[in-house]
C-alpha cells in the first residue's frame, strides 16, 4: 500500500510513501501522517489519496534538479506514523487546495501551509487547553473520614482553613449537612472544583499542595474548551425587512432559482445585513450551514455583536487574530457532530471544514483584502469562496455599494444575477459631499496645514452638537519621508527601494516593506546640515494636529499601529461605537463597512494621493475607497455631510463619486478596459523574479520573457522595473501575460509553469526566485 502525501513545503506535487502492514488500516485520505523528507528531517503531511500500485517515486521526480531517471521502487520511504484517528480534511477542502494550486500557480504544499492552523502542522501537534481540578480522595468520601481529616488540620490552621472553604464550595447541601448517600460517595468524579477557585478564595498554593500530599486532596487535569459557548439563539431578534429590502430579499430567491452567484448592490447603509440574517435564518431553517466572509478582522468585532444577538451559540469566529489553539479548537468544531452553524470570518475562513454548506456571503465583496499577496498561495478569498460553494451545491451572494469592476461585468453580462438597493434604510438621504480645492486655498494660503477652514468649522460644530468626526488619511506613521531642507537628501531603507516612514511616537524611520528600522538622523550625512523636516501627513501627524486644534475632542487612531492585537480593534471599535472617543483618524480601515450612529462628518483629507497611483485600477479603488468612506456620515437620523479635499476638482471621478453615479463610472471604465485588454475583457498574470544580483535578475528576466514569447507573441509585456524595485535586498523584475477571453487557460498555466522549470534547470539560475500572481489587483 502506498500513500501520496501532500507536504509543507514549496515544492510541486505530492510524495509517494509506502504504508508499513501494521498502519494499512489506520490510514485513509484526509489523515495526517508523520514522514521522513531528506537526510534528517520529518514532516507532518497529509494523505491526499491511497494506492496500490507500483510508484514512479513522485518525491524523486518532483525535485527541481529532476532529469528524468525514475528511482527504483526500493527507495520509497514508510510513513513513521498516523497522527489521527478519522480525517481532518474533507474532500470538498481537498478539491479546494487542487482548484488554489492550480488556478493561482502555487505549490500545494503553499496552500496546505496556509489552510492549516499552525497546531495541526506541527509534529507535537495541537495541545488541549486544561485546568486544574481538585476532588477528594477515594478513601475521604465519607462523613466519617472527613471529620477525622479535620482533626488531622488541628495543628495546620491554614491547611484546615482551606480544607473547610473546599467543603463549603463543594459537599455542604443546603441545610448545611455533608453529601454522604452511598451513591454520592462512590460516584466518579467527586464533587470538584477548579484549584483556581479555591486559591480565589485567598488560600495559598503551598496549602493546597499539602493537602495533596497528605492524601486528603487529588488534583487532575481536565480538558476545556477555549471558545466561547454562551449567548442562547434568539431567532426572534431577526428584524422585520423595510419594504424596500424585502423587495430585494424576494429577488435575490429568485435570482437563485437561476444562478449560484447573485450581487446585492446597495447604496451605504441600505441594510444590506439586515437581509443577509434574514437568509441566514433561512439556511439554518433548512438544516444548512453559512458561511460570512468579511474583507477585515475589524469588521468581525461589529458584526459579530450583531450576529450573536440572533444565532447565540451557533455562530463561530474566526480570523488570523486569534490564537491558533483556538483557531484548532474551530477546525475540530467543524469536523465533530456538533460543528457551528454559522462562521464569520475574514479570507482564511474559506478554508474551514463544512458538512453542509448551504448558503456563502461575501460581504463589501469589492474589498481588495480578500486577496492574498505574500507569501503564497495568492489566491482571493472571494473566487475561492464561489468555488467551493459551487461544489458543495450552496449558493453565493456578493454584497456591496460599489462592486468590482469584474463583479459588475459578470452581473450585467448575466453570469451572476443582479438584484439593486438604491435607498438607505427608513428613506435617510446620502450624505452631501462638498469638494474643496485645497490648490487654490494653498495658493491663498487659507490651508491650516491638511485642513480647510470649511472642514475645521464643520468638524467644531459636530463636536459641539455632541456628533462624531471622522477624518480618513490613507498614509500610517507620522510622515511618508524626511528630507534636508539644504540638499534634499532623503533617507531610503538599505534593503529595499523605499522612503523611510517617520513615526515620532517610537521615535524610529521604519520601513514599510520590510519592517526594518533605524534611528532618525540628528543632521543630513549628505551635507550636515540639520534643518531636516518633515514631507507629507501620516495618521499619527494628523493625530497631533487635531489635538492642538481641536483639545476638548477625544480622539482615537486606527491603523496598522494601532491595531496589531484583536483587542486593539475591539477595544477602538467599541470606544467609538459607545461615544467614549468622538473624533476617530484612520487610514482605510475605517472605509470598510463599519457601522456609527453619531457621525454626522466624514473628512477626506486628501483624495490625490489615492487618484494618481501609479495603477490601471487607481480611479476605480480610489471611487470605491471615498464612496465608501463618505458612507460612513449620516447613517442614522440627520443627513450626514462629508467634505473632500483635493488639487484636482474637476477630474470626472470626483463628479462621479458626489452624486454617487456609479453607472456612469464603470460605463466610461469598462470602454478604457476594453480598449487596453484589462480585466474583466483579459486575464492578467504577473511573472515576478526575484535575486539578490540586479544584473543577474536582469538577465534572467529578459530570458524569461523571450521563452514566454514563443507562446503568447504580443500578450508578453516587459520586463521592466515594478515602482519599488528592490523589497528585502532582493531586486526584483516584472513581466505582464495579458490573456483574452477564449484562451484555454490550463494550456496557458502549462507553458507557464514549462518556462519556469526550464529556468529553474540552469545553474546560473540556481537561487532565482520565480513566481506567479494570477489575477492580480
Amino acid at each position: 500500500m502506498y500513500v501520496d502525501v501532500i507536504l509543507p513545503l514549496p515544492l510541486d506535487g505530492v510524495f509517494t510513501y509506502s504504508v508499513p502492514p501494521e498502519l494499512e488500516r489506520q490510514v485513509a485520505v484526509g489523515y495526517r501522517v508523520l514522514v521522513p523528507f531528506g537526510r534528517n528531517k520529518t514532516y507532518v503531511g497529509i494523505v491526499a489519496s491511497t494506492h496500490g500500485d507500483s510508484p514512479l517515486c513522485e518525491k524523486e521526480a518532483q525535485r527541481p534538479d529532476y532529469r528524468g531517471t525514475v528511482p527504483s521502487v526500493s527507495k520509497i520511504k514508510p510513513i513513521l506514523q498516523v497522527l489521527d484517528t478519522s480525517s481532518i480534511l474533507l474532500d470538498s477542502q481537498l478539491n479546494l487546495w487542487r482548484w488554489i494550486s492550480d488556478y493561482y500557480l502555487s505549490p500545494i504544499g503553499e496552500v496546505y501551509k496556509a489552510a492549516l492552523p499552525a497546531g495541526l502542522k506541527a509534529e507535537d501537534g495541537y495541545r488541549p487547553k486544561t485546568e486544574t481540578y481538585i476532588r477528594l480522595t477515594p478513601k475521604f468520601r465519607s462523613e466519617q473520614a472527613l471529620h477525622i481529616a479535620l482533626d488531622m488540620l488541628q495543628r495546620a490552621p491554614s491547611q484546615q482553613k482551606a480544607f473547610i472553604d473546599f467543603l463549603d464550595l463543594t459537599m455542604i447541601q443546603g441545610d448545611g449537612s455533608f453529601v454522604t448517600s452511598p451513591a454520592d460517595v462512590t460516584k466518579e468524579p467527586s464533587p470538584c472544583i477548579t484549584r483556581d477557585e479555591l486559591l480565589n478564595q485567598g488560600h495559598t498554593l503551598a496549602a493546597i499542595s499539602a493537602l495533596v500530599k497528605r492524601g486528603l486532596l487529588e488534583t487532575y487535569e481536565q480538558e476545556i474548551g477555549r471558545l466561547n459557548h454562551g449567548w442562547e439563539p434568539h431567532p426572534e431578534h431577526v428584524k422585520p425587512l423595510s419594504l424596500s429590502q424585502q423587495e430585494a430579499y424576494n429577488q435575490i430567491q429568485f435570482a437563485f432559482l437561476q444562478k449560484p452567484v447573485t450581487l446585492l448592490h446597495g447604496v451605504t447603509s441600505s441594510g444590506k445585513t439586515e437581509i443577509y440574517i434574514h437568509f441566514i435564518q433561512q439556511a439554518l431553517d433548512k438544516k444548512q450551514q453559512v458561511l460570512y466572509l468579511l474583507p477585515e478582522i475589524a469588521l468581525t468585532v461589529q458584526m459579530m455583536d450583531r450576529l450573536h444577538r440572533v444565532f447565540g451559540n451557533r455562530l463561530g469566529i474566526y480570523h488570523s487574530k486569534y490564537a491558533d489553539a483556538e483557531r484548532v479548537e474551530i477546525w475540530r468544531k467543524q469536523l465533530s457532530k456538533n460543528p457551528y452553524d454559522v462562521i464569520l470570518g475574514a479570507r482564511s475562513a474559506v478554508f474551514l471544514p463544512f458538512q453542509r454548506l448551504g448558503l456563502v456571503i461575501v460581504d463589501e465583496e469589492h474589498e481588495t483584502s480578500y486577496k492574498q499577496q505574500d507569501p503564497m498561495p495568492r489566491y482571493h478569498a472571494r473566487s475561492a469562496a464561489i468555488v467551493l460553494a459551487q461544489s458543495l451545491g450552496a449558493k453565493v451572494l456578493l454584497g456591496t455599494a460599489t462592486p468590482c469592476a469584474e463583479t459588475w461585468h459578470n452581473a450585467q453580462t448575466g453570469k451572476y444575477g443582479l438584484v439593486m438597493l438604491t435607498e438607505r434604510y427608513k428613506g435617510i438621504e446620502l450624505p452631501e459631499i462638498q469638494v474643496i480645492d485645497i490648490k487654490d486655498l494653498q495658493h491663498r494660503k487659507m490651508m491650516h496645514g491638511p485642513f480647510s477652514p470649511i472642514l475645521l468649522l464643520k468638524v467644531r460644530e459636530a463636536l459641539e452638537r455632541g456628533e462624531q468626526v471622522i477624518l480618513f488619511q490613507n498614509r500610517r506613521g507620522y510622515a511618508p519621508m524626511i528630507e534636508c531642507k539644504q540638499c534634499g537628501w532623503v533617507p531610503h531603507c538599505q534593503h529595499c527601494d523605499v522612503s523611510l516612514t517617520l513615526h515620532r511616537n517610537l521615535n524610529q524611520l521604519t520601513c514599510h516593506y520590510c519592517g526594518y528600522t533605524y534611528q532618525v538622523p540628528v543632521e543630513c550625512p549628505a551635507c550636515g546640515s540639520r534643518e531636516l523636516q518633515t514631507r507629507g501627513y501620516g495618521t499619527e501627524k494628523i493625530e497631533d494636529e487635531v489635538r492642538a486644534i481641536f483639545p476638548e475632542a477625544r480622539i482615537a487612531r486606527m491603523d496598522l499601529d494601532t491595531t496589531r492585537t484583536r483587542q486593539a480593534y475591539e477595544r477602538i471599535i467599541n470606544d467609538f461605537s459607545s461615544g467614549r472617543t468622538n473624533l476617530l483618524i484612520g487610514t482605510q480601515m475605517i472605509s470598510k463597512g463599519l457601522d456609527f450612529d453619531k457621525v454626522s462628518v466624514v473628512g477626506i483629507l486628501n483624495a490625490d494621493t489615492m487618484l494618481n497611483y501609479p495603477d490601471f485600477r487607481a480611479y476605480e479603488h480610489a471611487f470605491m475607497m471615498m464612496s465608501q468612506v463618505s458612507g460612513r456620515a449620516g447613517r442614522k437620523g440627520r443627513r450626514g455631510l462629508v467634505i473632500l479635499q483635493t488639487k484636482s476638482p474637476d477630474l470626472p471621478v470626483i463628479r462621479q463619486i458626489v452624486d454617487n453615479d456609479y453607472a456612469a463610472f464603470f460605463h466610461s471604465l469598462m470602454a478604457e478596459r476594453r480598449e487596453f485588454r484589462y480585466p474583466p475583457f483579459s486575464r492578467l498574470v504577473c511573472v515576478y523574479l526575484k535575486h539578490r544580483s540586479g544584473s543577474l535578475v536582469d538577465t534572467a528576466s529578459h530570458e524569461m520573457g523571450s521563452r514566454l514569447r514563443q507562446w503568447f507573441g504580443a500578450r508578453v509585456l516587459g520586463p521592466d522595473r515594478p515602482a519599488v524595485a528592490k523589497v528585502k535586498s532582493l531586486a526584483i523584475r516584472k513581466l505582464l501575460l495579458k490573456i483574452e477571453s477564449g484562451l484555454d487557460l490550463p494550456t496557458v498555466r502549462k507553458y507557464l509553469t514549462l518556462a519556469q522549470q526550464q529556468m529553474l534547470q540552469d545553474k546560473r539560475y540556481v537561487s532565482l526566485q520565480i513566481y506567479f500572481d494570477v489575477d492580480p489587483l
